[in-house]
């Protein structure tokens, strides 16, 4: 790998660090405020929002400037949300800014990856990121667990820091130096020699751009199946890690700060399977995967019979395993169709988009759900149900594409086999 692409990783792990930490304190920040249980629940899909709303246009100003100077702004952006919640603003809303600049990094984060690395990397250098995305993930809860229990809590508050008065806040204020760090680095990251492609002066010209690179992915028929795999995935995960905080509490009666482990524990086995997928997967291989979905989904299915930590653990490990070894070559795939119809910075606008509208969807029905009083138990079962069930439609959309289209398929995997091979 080039020398840039670890810069690159340690900007996004700490980033990435930070927002996952910050999720669990503005989580109890709420609760510590007496605020309704749909409050928390909807902490996911309001920072899935702009994902959405600024789909058309974060992708064009991913390619408009150098990508290092794109993470640069929106680690600033996530920042201002933080001191937001500090100076009082309702962290629902803050935690939305925050979004908006995640919302932003992304398709600088992958898109970069296209223009540093020749497409023979592609699946190893996802494999990485999403490995030590999912790291971060991983210490980010179970760091703003420590953030937010009592002990640290109170070790915080006593530092005096000027406005800090409760434990939640302390946490937000030393998150803001997770995300100083990482934009350090992101200052840091070299250019690509690819040349920018401006913005047009009139952003609303991009709505019909953005429409027509939506749908030229919908119409590919590898670009399709990986997209809705990708989307589904991280739809359902999106959620899952609130749902996992709640089943917690349900199950066997755990705190935040006790609950944030096992969404680590998740995250621990998703790494090993993208880490395991990144070595054993080639991009015209990734349709293969597409089985574990519904494996994937029945396993959620199952976690409402768990009550014992020591069962919990391992399957959580299992679960977020297989999910690891799905997403990783779909994810290679996706960007390399995307890549070769597009252009790196709107293939993964549009992903975002697709994605993060499922999070929105999915997090919006839950939300809604818990303020109906639909138990933890329940929404478990609904949500591994639909994984189940629409992995196994997109296997059969697969199949039926092959009998109709199998020679088209055939080149376009002929293509991704021969870059992989030769980069």
């Amino acid at each position: 790998m080039k020398r840039g692409f670890y810069t690159i990783m340690t900007a996004q792990f700490f980033s990435s660090l930070a927002d996952n930490a910050l999720f669990v304190a503005a989580i109890e920040l709420l609760r510590q405020r007496n605020a309704h249980e749909w409050q928390s629940a909807a902490l996911v899909p309001m920072f899935a929002l702009f994902y959405v709303l600024l789909a058309p246009f974060v992708g064009a100003f991913a390619d408009a400037r150098p990508k290092g100077q794109v993470m640069f702004i929106s680690n600033a952006i996530k920042v201002v949300g933080c001191l937001l919640m500090l100076v009082g603003v309702h962290p629902l809303l803050a935690y939305t800014l925050v979004g908006l600049g995640a919302a932003s990094y992304s398709p600088a984060k992958y898109g970069i990856l296209t223009e540093l690395l020749p497409p023979s990397q592609l699946v190893k250098a996802n494999g990485w990121i999403e490995g030590l995305t999912i790291a971060s993930i991983i210490l980010g809860v179970l760091l703003g667990g420590q953030l937010v229990g009592p002990t640290m809590s109170a070790w915080l508050v006593e530092l005096r820091i000027p406005g800090i008065h409760h434990g939640p806040d302390a946490a937000i204020a030393m998150l803001v130096g997770l995300y100083v760090i990482a934009a350090v680095f992101n200052l840091r990251i070299p250019l690509t020699g690819v040349t920018p492609r401006p913005m047009p002066r009139n952003p609303l010209v991009l709505l019909p751009d953005f429409w027509t690179c939506n749908m030229r992915l919908w119409r590919d028929h590898l670009g399709q199946i990986s997209l809705s795999t990708t989307t589904l995935f991280w739809g359902v995960s999106g959620n899952l890690r609130y749902i996992v905080l709640a089943w917690a509490a349900v199950a066997l009666g755990y705190s935040t700060s006790k609950a944030s482990a096992l969404v680590g524990v998740v995250a621990l086995g998703t790494a090993e399977g993208a880490v395991v997928a990144s070595m054993r997967m080639r991009l015209d291989q990734a349709t293969k995967v597409i089985p574990l979905g519904v494996a994937m989904g029945l396993l959620v299915v199952l976690m409402n019979f768990i009550d014992n930590v020591w069962l919990a653990a391992p399957f959580l490990v299992l679960l977020g395993g297989l999910g690891g070894f799905l997403v990783v070559p779909m994810n290679a795939l996706l960007q390399h169709r995307g890549h070769n119809l597009m252009g790196a910075g709107r293939s993964i606008a549009v992903q975002n988009f697709n994605e993060q509208a499922c999070i929105l969807g999915l997090g919006a029905l839950y939300t809604a759900s818990t303020g109906a009083g639909l138990s933890a138990f329940a929404a478990i079962t609904a949500f591994g149900l639909l994984v189940a069930g629409t992995m196994a439609l997109i296997g059969w959309w697969h199949k039926r594409n092959q009998r109709v289209h199998g020679h088209e398929i055939e080149r376009l995997l002929e293509i991704a086999r021969r870059d992989d091979l030769h980069g």
